[in-house]
């Protein structure tokens, strides 16, 4: 059975993705680490490692110890962290990855998944169906980092042979864990608010439009994505999305479910990084070679979120 090691488990990806991954080649074959504890459901069903991915000989030992097959590499810095902590940012998110794909080659791991994200354009990328090949010119440490990180990929693909895949994740809207320090944050925090009965402070302006994706769509591409036939992979890192809207779309949608949900506009420096970045993504590329398609438009991921959080609010934990 092959064995999958998980990084940044903890994390909005990595806690659902390791349990999907879990459900499907068992508990004992997919490594959970990351530098705290995770805590989503049946954590401790399967082997939960303490990793800090900045540190070569950690991430090989790990691998070696569990005959590691597959990675999926999400251990990150996100881009509001990441302008705060620049210096971390760089070193968890370039010097990780750095590490995880030099143990990769020198231990015999076949396939990894690393997260790109949308954040590697910038200003002088086209904003509306940004093309799959286009200028990557990021103002953010976060989007250097990615953009670092796509050409390490790369690099390792074609001088090593390693089977590196990846995507530009849009912003993620989860139900089951809190944001994580990114631009897209507001697009959970609002639903947090709007079930607690609170208002609600927008960091961004009301027509501030960004690409997003529900988190079962997320999981899906991924799995997509990895079960794709190498020989139809144009690219090592592709374009996804799920849909885009505004900040003021989304909280129309919130306000009529939840009657008298007050939304207020004060942006901060997130505004700016925002502005860099795409309204609409053009992913006919992942579309074509490996069948992408998302499950849910704006009205069908508030209704879920909603029933999820009250789901989740009724047993106390929120």
């Amino acid at each position: 059975m092959t064995k999958i090691l998980v990084t940044g488990a903890a994390g909005q990806i990595g806690s659902e993705l390791t349990q999907v991954l879990r459900r499907e080649h068992g508990d004992e074959n997919v490594v959970a680490t990351d530098i705290k504890p995770p805590r989503f459901p049946g954590a401790e069903a399967g082997p939960w490692v303490p990793l800090d991915v900045t540190d070569r000989a950690q991430v090989e030992r790990v691998i070696q110890e569990f005959g590691i097959a597959e990675v999926y590499h999400l251990a990150a810095v996100l881009s509001a962290s990441g302008e705060r902590d620049p210096d971390r940012a760089w070193r968890v998110n370039t010097e990780g990855l750095y590490n995880v794909l030099e143990a990769a080659r020198r231990h015999g791991v076949r396939r990894i998944f690393w997260p790109s994200s949308i954040a590697v354009f910038g200003p002088k990328t086209p904003r509306v169906n940004t093309p799959q090949d286009t200028i990557l010119a990021p103002t953010t440490m976060y989007g250097i980092t990615k953009v670092v990180g796509e050409l390490l990929c790369e690099y390792y693909h074609r001088r090593y042979g390693l089977d590196v895949r990846g995507l530009r994740f849009p912003g993620i809207i989860s139900s089951a864990t809190p944001p994580g320090g990114g631009t897209t944050d507001y697009a959970v925090e609002i639903f947090y608010a709007a079930v607690r009965g609170e208002p609600y402070t927008c960091f961004v302006r009301p027509d501030t439009v960004l690409p997003m994706m529900y988190m079962p769509d997320c999981l899906k591409a991924i799995r997509l994505l990895m079960a794709a036939d190498p020989a139809r992979l144009r690219y090592r890192i592709y374009n996804v999305t799920g849909l885009s809207f505004a900040a003021e779309e989304l909280a129309r949608e919130l306000q009529r479910r939840v009657p008298g949900f007050r939304v207020e506009y004060r942006p901060d420096f997130r505004q700016d990084i925002a502005d860099s970045w795409p309204r609409t993504i053009d992913d006919s590329a992942a579309r074509e070679d490996w069948g992408w398609k998302p499950d849910y438009d704006l009205p069908r991921m508030v209704e879920a979120m909603l029933a999820a959080l009250r789901e989740r609010r009724a047993r106390g934990e929120l």
